[in-house]
């Protein structure tokens, strides 16, 4: 089942999110207040199990700013999509960005897109998997 995260009900998205970014665990809080309480900006889903366990998330965003690849503006963009390893492999993946394209849709949004480090093979082939499609490759400096 996927249910939308909201500020009185996220109950297993933090773990897998610092599952995904562990880097990033400090900022957790700050993100989780940011994201649950900008709903017309900022979309949460959880994969929930029958157990009641959380086996993925997946967020998106509203950006109006320009995006690599796009022709539109907002753009809907996948911000994170994870799913645990236990439970790969089942569509779960796939039922979570449905979700995001259903809500970018209700958005406005004629685009979704998303990114990954050039190096994370794995997310390339997990975007194609899921029909997105290569646009461009960039490399950023300071």
């Amino acid at each position: 089942m996927i249910k939308r995260c909201t500020l009185l009900d996220h109950n297993g998205w933090i773990p897998l999110r610092i599952a995904l970014w562990p880097d990033s665990a400090s900022d957790n809080d700050d993100d989780a207040q940011t994201m649950l309480s900008a709903p017309e900006r900022y979309l949460v889903l959880v994969f929930v199990k029958e157990n009641g366990e959380a086996a993925g998330f997946a967020e998106a965003s509203l950006r109006t700013d320009y995006v690599n690849g796009t022709n539109s503006s907002p753009v809907a963009f996948l911000e994170g999509l994870y799913v645990h390893p236990a439970s790969r492999g089942a569509g779960i993946a796939r039922q979570l960005v449905t979700g995001i394209q259903q809500w970018a849709e209700q958005m406005g949004c004629t685009e979704l897109a998303s990114d990954a480090l050039l190096d994370n093979v794995g997310s390339h082939a997990m975007h194609k998997a899921l029909g997105f499609a290569e646009t461009e490759r960039v490399v950023y400096f300071l």
